[in-house]
């Protein structure tokens, strides 16, 4: 295997990134309960335990999607979906890090396995959209209009959990804005990766099968 090491101090953990076909049940299930703990605060769309089974479903019976997560021991402590809604471009949907493993390396991890894998299947680009209902950035409660590509170029992410830093330093760039997307004032801001400085080197591992040393 080759490896990759995020360095965060003294410790480290030893975090393995797999397909989840690899998954047992109770793993599968841990990874929907995580969808529910990540987003409790954030979003509407996985309150329950079995709305996040349902969705984590999707990602095994569903050929246009395909997930990774990254497993410490047998623990899945993360995991990142795939959708395939272009010829070329794929879409980041979605990504959720137990909580108290959240700021480790972790979530980092599992976005570049994921363009790894979309590299693999032929995609140019990498794209999400990143939701704020909650005021996590200078987007939130202002009317973007009449200029939404100015009001884009301005914006900045507040302190508080907001996403937008995360992507900006992977390497993602601002590719549009959905206004009021969900409810006046709540903008999803859509974020763009060109993944063709990203190509895995000749005889790299496959993102599967390859372990991440996270502190």
């Amino acid at each position: 295997m080759r490896a990759s090491e995020v360095h965060q101090g003294k410790r480290q953990r030893v975090t393995q990134i797999v397909r989840f076909e690899q998954l047992s049940e109770g793993q599968r299930d841990a990874a929907a309960a995580i969808l529910v703990r990540a987003f409790a605060n954030l979003s509407p769309s996985w309150r329950t335990l079995p709305e996040a089974r349902d969705e984590v479903g999707t990602f095994f019976e569903d050929e246009d999607r395909s997930a990774l997560a990254a497993v410490d021991g047998d623990e899945v402590v993360g995991w990142i979906g795939l959708i395939r809604t272009y010829s070329h471009a794929f879409e980041l949907h979605p990504i959720a890090v137990e909580p108290d493993r959240q700021r480790q390396g972790v979530g980092a991890a599992l976005v570049r396995a994921l363009e790894a894998l979309a590299l693999s299947e032929g995609a140019l680009t990498l794209y999400l959209g990143a939701d704020d209902e909650f005021g996590g950035t200078t987007l939130f409660g202002v009317d973007p209009f009449p200029d939404l590509l100015t009001s884009l170029a301005r914006i900045k992410a507040h302190s508080g959990g907001h996403p937008l830093g995360f992507y900006l330093k992977l390497g993602f760039k601002l590719a549009g804005l959905v206004p009021d997307a969900n409810g006046a004032g709540k903008p999803d801001i859509l974020l763009a990766k060109h993944l063709a400085n990203a190509r895995p080197r000749v005889g790299a591992a496959h993102p599967a099968l390859r372990t991440f040393y996270v502190c």
